[in-house]
Protein backbone atom coordinates (compact mmCIF):
# COMPACT_ATOMS: atom_id res chain seq x y z
CA UNK A 1 0.00 0.00 0.00
CA UNK A 2 1.38 3.47 -1.10
CA UNK A 3 0.15 6.25 0.53
CA UNK A 4 2.52 9.21 0.36
CA UNK A 5 2.12 12.39 2.84
CA UNK A 6 2.17 15.97 1.09
CA UNK A 7 5.50 16.67 0.71
CA UNK A 8 8.14 18.93 -1.48
CA UNK A 9 11.01 17.24 -3.33
CA UNK A 10 13.75 19.80 -4.04
CA UNK A 11 15.70 19.42 -7.33
CA UNK A 12 19.31 17.49 -6.75
CA UNK A 13 22.07 19.75 -7.19
CA UNK A 14 23.41 20.48 -10.93
CA UNK A 15 26.91 18.90 -11.49
CA UNK A 16 29.66 21.91 -12.07
CA UNK A 17 31.81 20.55 -15.15
CA UNK A 18 31.81 19.43 -18.44
CA UNK A 19 29.58 19.87 -21.48
CA UNK A 20 26.71 18.14 -19.35
CA UNK A 21 26.93 21.33 -17.10
CA UNK A 22 26.63 23.98 -19.88
CA UNK A 23 23.52 22.39 -21.16
CA UNK A 24 21.89 22.25 -17.57
CA UNK A 25 23.10 25.75 -16.79
CA UNK A 26 20.90 26.70 -20.53
CA UNK A 27 17.95 24.77 -19.24
CA UNK A 28 18.32 26.75 -15.34
CA UNK A 29 17.95 29.72 -16.91
CA UNK A 30 15.36 29.12 -19.68
CA UNK A 31 13.07 28.34 -16.61
CA UNK A 32 14.39 31.16 -14.30
CA UNK A 33 13.31 33.59 -17.01
CA UNK A 34 10.09 31.66 -17.65
CA UNK A 35 9.21 32.48 -14.03
CA UNK A 36 9.68 29.02 -12.97
CA UNK A 37 11.66 28.34 -9.45
CA UNK A 38 14.03 25.67 -9.09
CA UNK A 39 14.94 24.41 -5.68
CA UNK A 40 18.46 22.81 -4.94
CA UNK A 41 19.41 20.34 -2.18
CA UNK A 42 22.74 19.43 -1.02
CA UNK A 43 21.75 15.95 0.17
CA UNK A 44 19.08 13.48 -1.21
CA UNK A 45 15.47 14.38 -0.05
CA UNK A 46 14.15 11.92 2.47
CA UNK A 47 11.69 9.15 1.71
CA UNK A 48 8.36 8.23 3.85
CA UNK A 49 7.35 4.50 4.00
CA UNK A 50 3.58 3.55 5.58
CA UNK A 51 4.34 1.66 8.57
CA UNK A 52 0.94 1.14 9.73
CA UNK A 53 -2.94 3.20 9.28
CA UNK A 54 -6.77 2.55 9.74
CA UNK A 55 -8.66 4.03 6.79
CA UNK A 56 -11.66 3.43 8.58
CA UNK A 57 -13.23 1.76 5.37
CA UNK A 58 -14.99 -1.31 7.54
CA UNK A 59 -19.39 -1.53 7.33
CA UNK A 60 -21.46 1.42 8.83
CA UNK A 61 -22.12 0.50 12.85
CA UNK A 62 -19.33 -1.41 12.99
CA UNK A 63 -17.21 -1.03 15.60
CA UNK A 64 -13.00 0.13 15.47
CA UNK A 65 -10.79 -2.71 14.04
CA UNK A 66 -10.23 -4.94 17.25
CA UNK A 67 -6.84 -5.54 15.24
CA UNK A 68 -5.57 -1.75 15.49
CA UNK A 69 -7.41 -0.03 18.48
CA UNK A 70 -8.71 -0.95 21.78
CA UNK A 71 -11.10 0.97 24.23
CA UNK A 72 -10.86 3.00 27.34
CA UNK A 73 -14.08 2.82 29.16
CA UNK A 74 -15.33 4.74 32.31
CA UNK A 75 -16.08 7.46 34.34
CA UNK A 76 -13.43 8.20 36.47
CA UNK A 77 -12.32 11.86 35.39
CA UNK A 78 -8.77 10.67 34.00
CA UNK A 79 -6.76 13.18 36.00
CA UNK A 80 -8.73 16.35 34.86
CA UNK A 81 -11.66 16.03 36.24
CA UNK A 82 -13.76 15.51 33.16
CA UNK A 83 -17.52 14.77 32.93
CA UNK A 84 -17.88 12.02 30.46
CA UNK A 85 -18.17 7.90 31.04
CA UNK A 86 -16.59 6.69 28.14
CA UNK A 87 -17.72 3.95 26.34
CA UNK A 88 -17.43 1.30 23.28
CA UNK A 89 -21.48 1.42 22.53
CA UNK A 90 -22.08 2.09 19.06
CA UNK A 91 -23.90 5.26 19.57
CA UNK A 92 -20.33 6.75 20.68
CA UNK A 93 -18.30 5.06 18.84
CA UNK A 94 -18.40 3.62 15.02
CA UNK A 95 -17.54 3.55 11.89
CA UNK A 96 -19.71 5.40 9.26
CA UNK A 97 -19.07 6.04 5.51
CA UNK A 98 -15.38 5.52 5.08
CA UNK A 99 -14.38 7.63 8.74
CA UNK A 100 -14.66 6.91 12.35
CA UNK A 101 -17.41 8.72 14.37
CA UNK A 102 -17.09 9.66 17.74
CA UNK A 103 -20.15 11.10 19.67
CA UNK A 104 -20.31 12.93 22.81
CA UNK A 105 -23.99 12.78 24.30
CA UNK A 106 -26.09 14.52 26.99
CA UNK A 107 -27.47 11.34 28.88
CA UNK A 108 -27.93 9.97 32.32
CA UNK A 109 -25.22 6.47 31.95
CA UNK A 110 -23.75 4.85 34.69
CA UNK A 111 -20.92 2.47 32.97
CA UNK A 112 -19.48 -1.04 34.91
CA UNK A 113 -16.98 1.37 36.85
CA UNK A 114 -20.47 2.15 39.19
CA UNK A 115 -19.86 5.60 38.23
CA UNK A 116 -22.95 8.02 37.11
CA UNK A 117 -22.38 10.36 34.65
CA UNK A 118 -24.26 13.01 32.80
CA UNK A 119 -22.33 12.70 29.33
CA UNK A 120 -21.47 9.77 27.39
CA UNK A 121 -18.53 9.98 24.63
CA UNK A 122 -15.25 7.40 23.20
CA UNK A 123 -11.50 7.16 23.84
CA UNK A 124 -9.79 4.43 21.40
CA UNK A 125 -6.05 3.56 21.83
CA UNK A 126 -3.58 1.59 20.08
CA UNK A 127 -1.86 0.45 23.19
CA UNK A 128 -0.06 -2.94 22.93
CA UNK A 129 -1.27 -3.01 19.35
CA UNK A 130 0.83 -0.70 17.86
CA UNK A 131 3.41 1.90 19.15
CA UNK A 132 6.24 3.90 17.02
CA UNK A 133 9.50 5.92 17.91
CA UNK A 134 9.72 9.12 14.97
CA UNK A 135 8.53 8.90 11.75
CA UNK A 136 5.34 10.88 11.02
CA UNK A 137 2.34 10.61 12.87
CA UNK A 138 -0.95 11.94 10.74
CA UNK A 139 -5.09 12.11 10.83
CA UNK A 140 -7.54 13.97 8.78
CA UNK A 141 -10.20 15.19 11.40
CA UNK A 142 -13.22 17.27 11.06
CA UNK A 143 -13.94 18.08 14.82
CA UNK A 144 -17.12 19.05 16.75
CA UNK A 145 -18.38 22.59 16.22
CA UNK A 146 -17.53 23.24 19.86
CA UNK A 147 -18.38 25.07 22.81
CA UNK A 148 -17.85 25.25 26.43
CA UNK A 149 -16.52 22.03 27.82
CA UNK A 150 -15.90 20.21 24.28
CA UNK A 151 -12.19 18.96 24.19
CA UNK A 152 -11.27 16.25 21.49
CA UNK A 153 -7.70 15.50 20.88
CA UNK A 154 -5.40 13.01 19.11
CA UNK A 155 -2.26 12.30 20.72
CA UNK A 156 0.22 10.17 21.64
CA UNK A 157 1.43 8.44 25.00
CA UNK A 158 4.83 6.69 25.76
CA UNK A 159 4.72 3.03 25.80
CA UNK A 160 6.49 2.72 29.04
CA UNK A 161 3.73 4.85 31.26
CA UNK A 162 3.39 1.81 33.36
CA UNK A 163 6.71 1.18 34.53
CA UNK A 164 7.54 5.40 34.10
CA UNK A 165 4.87 6.78 35.55
CA UNK A 166 2.60 10.29 33.99
CA UNK A 167 4.35 12.35 32.75
CA UNK A 168 7.75 10.85 32.99
CA UNK A 169 7.00 8.59 29.84
CA UNK A 170 6.12 11.57 27.64
CA UNK A 171 2.98 12.79 26.08
CA UNK A 172 2.48 14.30 22.89
CA UNK A 173 -0.49 16.07 21.67
CA UNK A 174 -0.68 16.68 18.07
CA UNK A 175 -3.93 18.83 18.13
CA UNK A 176 -6.31 19.69 20.69
CA UNK A 177 -9.27 22.10 20.80
CA UNK A 178 -11.57 23.51 23.56
CA UNK A 179 -14.43 25.28 21.94
CA UNK A 180 -13.08 27.94 20.13
CA UNK A 181 -13.44 26.39 15.74
CA UNK A 182 -10.75 28.95 15.12
CA UNK A 183 -8.01 27.59 17.44
CA UNK A 184 -6.00 24.52 18.68
CA UNK A 185 -3.48 23.74 20.30
CA UNK A 186 0.06 21.61 20.42
CA UNK A 187 1.53 20.26 23.47
CA UNK A 188 4.36 18.57 24.70
CA UNK A 189 4.27 17.00 28.58
CA UNK A 190 6.99 15.37 30.63
CA UNK A 191 9.12 15.84 33.75
CA UNK A 192 9.01 19.22 34.58
CA UNK A 193 6.81 21.10 31.88
CA UNK A 194 3.24 18.88 32.51
CA UNK A 195 0.04 20.14 32.82
CA UNK A 196 -0.26 24.33 33.54
CA UNK A 197 3.17 24.23 33.22
CA UNK A 198 3.36 22.43 29.57
CA UNK A 199 5.50 23.61 26.64
CA UNK A 200 2.17 24.38 24.87
CA UNK A 201 1.78 26.14 21.40
CA UNK A 202 -1.90 27.81 20.27
CA UNK A 203 -2.63 28.31 16.58
CA UNK A 204 -4.86 30.70 14.82
CA UNK A 205 -5.85 29.01 12.08
CA UNK A 206 -5.74 31.12 8.69
CA UNK A 207 -8.99 33.26 8.26
CA UNK A 208 -12.30 31.86 6.99
CA UNK A 209 -11.23 28.07 8.24
CA UNK A 210 -12.63 26.44 11.09
CA UNK A 211 -12.22 23.25 12.63
CA UNK A 212 -15.67 22.04 12.17
CA UNK A 213 -16.66 23.11 8.37
CA UNK A 214 -14.50 20.32 6.81
CA UNK A 215 -11.31 18.03 7.49
CA UNK A 216 -8.20 19.02 8.06
CA UNK A 217 -4.93 17.57 8.30
CA UNK A 218 -3.43 17.71 11.94
CA UNK A 219 0.22 15.79 11.94
CA UNK A 220 3.46 15.50 13.85
CA UNK A 221 7.21 14.70 12.57
CA UNK A 222 9.13 13.52 15.05
CA UNK A 223 13.16 12.86 15.05
CA UNK A 224 15.64 12.58 18.03
CA UNK A 225 15.96 15.58 19.91
CA UNK A 226 13.78 17.44 17.42
CA UNK A 227 9.04 17.33 17.33
CA UNK A 228 7.50 19.45 14.81
CA UNK A 229 3.54 20.11 14.52
CA UNK A 230 1.70 20.63 11.61
CA UNK A 231 -1.93 22.50 10.64
CA UNK A 232 -2.52 21.30 6.83
CA UNK A 233 1.18 21.14 6.80
CA UNK A 234 1.68 24.45 7.52
CA UNK A 235 4.55 24.53 10.06
CA UNK A 236 2.97 25.66 13.67
CA UNK A 237 5.83 24.87 16.02
CA UNK A 238 8.77 22.90 15.98
CA UNK A 239 10.46 21.83 19.49
CA UNK A 240 14.05 20.91 20.69
CA UNK A 241 15.30 19.96 24.07
CA UNK A 242 16.28 23.39 23.62
CA UNK A 243 12.60 24.86 24.81
CA UNK A 244 12.69 22.80 28.16
CA UNK A 245 13.08 23.93 31.11
CA UNK A 246 16.61 24.43 32.43
CA UNK A 247 17.55 20.55 34.07
CA UNK A 248 14.65 18.78 32.38
CA UNK A 249 14.67 15.72 30.56
CA UNK A 250 13.60 15.43 26.79
CA UNK A 251 11.97 11.78 26.65
CA UNK A 252 10.85 11.27 23.68
CA UNK A 253 13.36 8.90 22.57
CA UNK A 254 10.74 5.68 22.86
CA UNK A 255 7.84 4.28 21.36
CA UNK A 256 4.29 6.03 22.12
CA UNK A 257 0.55 4.56 21.22
CA UNK A 258 -1.80 6.42 19.48
CA UNK A 259 -5.24 7.94 21.05
CA UNK A 260 -8.05 9.30 20.13
CA UNK A 261 -10.69 11.10 22.17
CA UNK A 262 -13.49 13.45 22.54
CA UNK A 263 -13.86 14.80 26.36
CA UNK A 264 -16.78 16.54 28.03
CA UNK A 265 -15.47 19.28 30.62
CA UNK A 266 -12.49 19.09 32.69
CA UNK A 267 -9.73 21.33 34.58
CA UNK A 268 -8.49 23.31 31.03
CA UNK A 269 -11.62 23.64 29.19
CA UNK A 270 -14.39 23.78 31.79
CA UNK A 271 -17.12 22.29 31.95
CA UNK A 272 -19.82 22.30 29.85
CA UNK A 273 -23.41 24.34 30.68
CA UNK A 274 -27.03 24.52 28.99
CA UNK A 275 -25.86 26.78 26.19
CA UNK A 276 -23.26 23.53 24.99
CA UNK A 277 -25.13 22.07 22.37
CA UNK A 278 -25.11 17.95 22.56
CA UNK A 279 -24.62 15.64 20.74
CA UNK A 280 -21.06 16.52 19.49
CA UNK A 281 -19.36 14.62 16.94
CA UNK A 282 -16.05 14.23 16.04
CA UNK A 283 -15.18 12.39 12.58
CA UNK A 284 -11.54 10.89 11.61
CA UNK A 285 -10.85 9.89 7.98
CA UNK A 286 -8.04 8.09 8.35
CA UNK A 287 -4.61 7.77 10.69
CA UNK A 288 -1.75 6.95 8.83
CA UNK A 289 1.95 6.78 10.61
CA UNK A 290 5.38 6.61 8.75
CA UNK A 291 8.89 6.10 8.79
CA UNK A 292 11.40 7.86 7.29
CA UNK A 293 14.80 6.76 5.65
CA UNK A 294 17.32 9.01 3.60
CA UNK A 295 17.24 7.93 -0.32
CA UNK A 296 20.62 6.73 -1.51
CA UNK A 297 22.52 8.82 -3.84
CA UNK A 298 22.96 7.56 -7.40
CA UNK A 299 27.07 7.26 -6.25
CA UNK A 300 26.44 5.16 -3.23
CA UNK A 301 24.06 3.18 -5.49
CA UNK A 302 26.60 2.68 -8.26
CA UNK A 303 29.28 1.94 -5.60
CA UNK A 304 27.08 -0.88 -3.71
CA UNK A 305 26.27 -3.00 -7.33
CA UNK A 306 30.14 -2.77 -7.94
CA UNK A 307 31.10 -4.55 -4.87
CA UNK A 308 28.56 -6.90 -5.46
Amino acid sequence: MTIEPPSSTPTPALSKSGPTWLLNRACLTLLILGGIAVGVAQSPPPTWHLAWSDEFNGPNGAAPDPAKWAFVTGGKGFGNNELESYTSRPVNVQQRDGSLVINARKEDFTGTDGIARHYTSARIHTRALFAQAYGRFEASIQLPAGGKGIWPAFWLLGDNVDSAGWPKGGEIDIIENIGDPAAIYSTLHGPGYSGANAISAKYPLPVGESVHTGFHLYAVEWAPNDIKFFFDDKLIVERTPADLPPGAIWVYDHPFFIILNLAVGGNWPGNSDEATVFPQQMVVDYVRVYTRSSRPSPTAANESKQTQ
